[in-house]
């Protein structure tokens, strides 16, 4: 064999699992954590330090005196024996908090937690009010599946909800996932939950995260509802219909909210299944057949084009699928590998799930149904006019028809 050149083995990806993203934690105000950082400085040269404190603490002082935002003089006035204070004597450096990523190599200077998450969210007042705020913060929240379930942790994480999250997922980023998920070509071959992880640590270092790399499975999913501390509401995005059918039975038992996001072309669909108000709601609203519910529940493993069937004529609805998702389908396996989805529609779903579950966290009214979200009702002209619609019912038919060949064909 001839032996590999130095470049090649320098090039040669590394054969074991990054390590579990998380960030570090600095008290500058004692004296262990001051060798600490030394430490850290001497052994990482690249080390940048970002240091915006006095402006952080600036902002929240703002916060609790809005008159002074548009008075600059009676600000730096007001400010100045505030910062003195809060000082009490210390170097500003000694101050606060400095957390460390290691991943980007950063050390940062910020807020304690609780006057720094005052300060990410202050743009949300009123639209979000300070009491349900601090409710969407302390909550616990489930992701299974983690292509449209990123869009909607980072929007849950913006909006300044679910300190405390669980992501699972078993995959990893693969370069076609970039057309829907916010990644990286950096973040290529890194497990899904990683990318997110890190993510959601530089929205909030403060975030108390689970990571389920492995995904959701019949040895973990227990735990991933019980915790502790146990799930407030549950985000599925999960391909598996078999796991898809476990995590309503678990969220039944618990009486705990299901929230679920479907692409569809340019739009998408919210599924809310509000087992905390009706615990006797059949899963999927009933729309699962009975027959695959029972061949699911038996262990048995489901072709994968009844799969699609069932997704699509049952839990979806053929008439909701849009006529270009309809085309793609039946040019599986024939002209593209696998069904095709836009990261327009994951992003929209994953705005619509996060808005969902804000709202079911602190106690407005939701819906225990779907949401059709149709960007083509609402952009093309004419689109729900009844010539049309009979046009598209047309154009179903016919679809469906060709499909069910296809598939009687494999």
């Amino acid at each position: 064999m001839k032996p590999r050149s130095p470049l090649a083995r320098r090039l040669r990806p590394p054969t074991t699992a990054p390590p579990v993203p998380r960030p570090q934690f600095f008290d500058a105000s004692a004296k262990k954590a001051q060798t600490r950082l030394l430490r850290l400085c001497a052994a990482s040269p690249h080390l940048s330090v970002i240091d915006t404190y006095e402006t952080q603490l600036r902002e929240l002082f703002v916060l609790h005196h809005p008159p002074l935002y548009q008075d600059r003089a009676r600000l730096a006035a007001e400010f100045a024996p505030y910062r003195d204070a809060h000082y009490a004597g210390r170097e500003p450096w000694q101050a606060g908090v400095w957390a460390y990523l290691p991943w980007r190599e950063v050390l940062l200077h910020l807020l304690p937690d609780a006057d720094f998450q005052c300060v990410r969210t202050a743009r949300n007042r009123n639209l979000i009010p300070a009491d349900e705020q601090e409710q969407y913060y302390q909550s616990t929240i489930g992701i299974g599946g983690l292509s449209v379930g990123n869009s909607a942790a980072l929007a849950l994480v913006l909006m300044g909800g679910g300190k405390r999250l669980r992501l699972a997922d078993h995959d990893t980023l693969e370069l076609t996932n970039l057309n829907r998920i916010r990644g990286s070509i950096a973040d290529l071959t890194k497990p899904k939950v990683s990318m997110t992880a890190q993510q959601i640590y530089e929205l909030d270092p403060y975030a108390d995260l689970t990571l389920y790399p492995e995904g959701l499975t019949e040895k973990n999913v227990a735990q991933f509802f019980d915790g502790p501390p146990p799930l407030d509401v549950v985000i599925d995005e999960i391909d598996n219909l078999g796991m898809k059918l476990r995590i309503r039975e678990e969220a039944q038992r618990r009486r705990i909210p299901v929230v679920m996001a479907t692409d569809n072309g340019d739009s998408g669909m919210v599924d809310v299944e509000r087992y905390d108000i009706d615990p006797k709601i059949k899963p999927f609203h009933g729309r699962l057949p009975e027959e695959i519910t029972a061949r699911i529940r038996a262990g048995e493993k489901i072709p994968l084009p009844m799969i699609g069937v069932t997704i699509g004529e049952h839990l979806v609805g053929w008439d909701i699928v849009e006529p270009r998702m309809q085309q793609s389908m039946l040019e599986i396996g024939k002209t593209i590998p696998t069904w095709p989805q836009l990261g327009g529609a994951a992003i929209l779903n994953g705005v619509a799930v996060a808005v969902t579950v804000r709202k079911i966290l602190t106690g407005q009214p939701v819906i225990s149904e779907r949401a059709i979200l149709s960007l083509s009702s609402r952009l093309i002209p004419d689109y729900d006019a009844p010539a049309n619609a009979e046009a598209r019912r047309r154009v179903t038919e016919d679809f469906v028809r060709k499909f069910r060949e296809m598939l009687s064909r494999r």
